[in-house]
């Protein structure tokens, strides 16, 4: 039986994945940390990690980026393996993430979803024939009204898998409102819409002289990023620190 903790238990996504654990055959869900005690629950809640005194096999993290430097050091206190599903990290924190996998089991993706984790897989071999070819690529991402992050940690992971494909040879360009000039050949466009209840849209472009290449990816509802987390929390308890992501445990 996998012990699961819930990091940002009583927030909606949390919610989410404690019921989608709860009804996971082979996981229980031991416990959970929240800032905010004024929901219940079928388990333990902690302020902190710190605080937790239940035996767990592996931490599922879906809070904000500001709880996150403090989660890693507990974790890596703990020697507790973590699956980090919160976007909008800042570089030193992605550094952070880095440096603790030496120590303990990390597994980070911008999103847990079969469909996106796919999506990158197939932009890479896109890229490689249509940006040679001459054909500009755009993203544009939409999101809920609640959403404080742009442009999303999925829009930036599918511009780092085109321009990995590409030898990092292409820049990010997230604001054409203060430019009066063409594109640059090289550089990816990244547009962020936000309103309303979206749960998660992304489309990538490829515009050529004549002809125009679309993929695109809709969530209805964010039970599919919590079937993926679920998924890697069972992947992850087992395994040796080091880092990982969601191509470790979806077999392509």
């Amino acid at each position: 039986m996998v012990k699961v903790l819930m990091h940002g238990c009583n927030g909606k996504m949390g919610q989410v994945i404690s019921r989608m654990v709860s009804e996971t055959e082979g996981m229980e869900l031991a416990a959970g940390v929240d800032k905010f005690l004024g929901r219940e629950n079928p388990y333990p809640v902690f302020e902190s990690l710190e605080d937790c005194d239940v035996p767990v096999d592996v931490v599922i993290d879906f809070s904000n980026a500001s709880a996150v430097d403090r989660l890693l050091e507990a974790c890596g206190k703990k020697k507790l393996p973590v699956v980090l599903c919160t976007t909008g990290l800042s570089e030193g924190q992605l550094e952070k993430v880095k440096e603790i996998s030496a120590v303990i089991p990390v597994l980070r993706s911008a999103n847990m979803s079969l469909g996106v984790n796919l999506l990158l897989k197939l932009l890479k071999d896109a890229a490689k024939v249509l940006a040679p070819a001459g054909f500009d690529m755009e993203i544009v991402e939409k999101h809920h009204n609640q959403k404080v992050d742009a442009p999303s940690g999925t829009a930036i992971a599918m511009a780092d898998s085109i321009n990995e494909a590409l030898n990092g040879e292409y820049t990010y360009n997230y604001d054409r409102s203060g430019e009066r000039k063409k594109r640059e050949k090289k550089e990816i466009g990244i547009a962020a819409v936000r309103g309303g209840n979206i749960v998660g849209e992304h489309e990538v472009i490829f515009a050529g002289e004549d002809e125009v290449i679309e993929f695109g990816h809709t969530a209805y509802s964010k039970a599919v990023f919590a079937k993926g987390a679920v998924a890697a929390a069972g992947f992850l308890a087992a395994r040796e620190p080091g880092l990982y992501d969601m191509s470790d445990v979806i077999d392509f």
